[in-house]
């Protein structure tokens, strides 16, 4: 109840109010840090393992919504969302964001908003998160939990902010999150009463799938702007300090090559060569002979 509270709290104020606000100004800057406990308490809680030990069942509906929930970040929150680097249709569209917004990681304009503002001014002291200029905890998580970062930079986002659905989604960001832990809690009560072979119980199943998962999700997600633009390697000088990196290519289905990434934005692939390993293209590509997507950016 505590975090669907401070949730609907937040999602009061994070809409613009006047111009967007230069990056690193005044007391913007500072952490509100009633608005950042459900965070907090997310973290604390992906340590119920200890109490709740672990299962096959319950470890794998946790890489599962790892990996799934990572995918909706990197295809549709960042290459489509963000970048507009291939086509959907409407209703593909809102499935999209809705399982991007199931990652917790705020709405799809939020989230596309912050990224178009990054790419404007990477590595400038305007970059919300450089770890070049601003060091490893600001661009990793820091950033995040600033007074100003908490609105929608509605300015950088008209072509979506026409889509009152996706405006929904943003406004009410909690929502998806919420409905997706309670799924998870009620699945596996379900399992408990259903297929008691499977060793997992609601609990067990929340805390490895919802609160583990999601954790990890935020800093797999994170690692892309406090370490890609600090390890790799730079096939081309982009003016910024993006990298290419195999090890966070993994991590996040194939957005560590980075420093690709910064040279052509609004490309759908992030791989060039053919070891460069991208999954999320290789999964956007067998989408597209389903129909589901198309028209990419190469």
């Amino acid at each position: 109840m505590g975090f669907l509270l401070a949730s609907l709290a937040r999602s009061v104020d994070a809409w613009p109010i006047g111009p967007i606000r230069r990056a690193y100004a005044s007391s913007d800057d500072r952490i509100n840090w009633f608005r950042i406990w459900p965070f907090v308490v997310l973290h604390l809680a992906a340590f119920g393992v200890i109490w709740t030990g672990a299962s096959v069942t319950a470890v794998a509906v946790c890489a599962a919504m790892y990996f799934g929930r990572m995918f909706a970040i990197t295809a549709f929150y960042h290459r489509y969302f963000s970048h507009r680097s291939y086509r959907m249709s409407r209703p593909m569209q809102f499935i999209a964001a809705v399982m991007g917004n199931s990652a917790a990681q705020r709405g799809p304009l939020w989230w596309a908003a912050h990224h178009r503002y990054h790419h404007q001014h990477a590595d400038t002291p305007d970059d919300l998160h450089s770890p070049t200029l601003a060091g490893f905890w600001k661009s990793h998580i820091g950033w995040i939990l600033e007074n100003r970062n908490y609105r929608t930079r509605m300015q950088l986002v008209p072509d979506l902010a026409r889509y009152p659905e996706l405006v929904f989604l943003d406004r009410f960001g909690w929502v998806v999150p919420v409905l997706t832990a309670a799924a998870i809690f009620g699945a596996g009560h379900a399992l408990s009463l259903f297929a008691p072979q499977l060793h997992t119980n609601a609990l067990q199943l929340f805390v490895w799938g919802f609160c583990v998962s999601t954790v990890l999700l935020f800093h797999g997600t994170f690692v892309i702007n406090s370490l890609a633009h600090i390890w790799g390697t730079r096939r081309y000088d982009n003016h910024d300090d993006s990298r290419n990196n195999l090890v966070l290519s993994l991590i996040t289905l194939g957005e560590g090559w980075h420093n690709n990434h910064h040279h052509r934005p609004g490309r759908t692939p992030q791989g060039i060569e053919w070891w460069e390993i991208d999954v999320t293209w290789y999964v956007l590509r067998a989408m597209s002979w389903l129909g589901l997507v198309g028209e990419f950016n190469r």
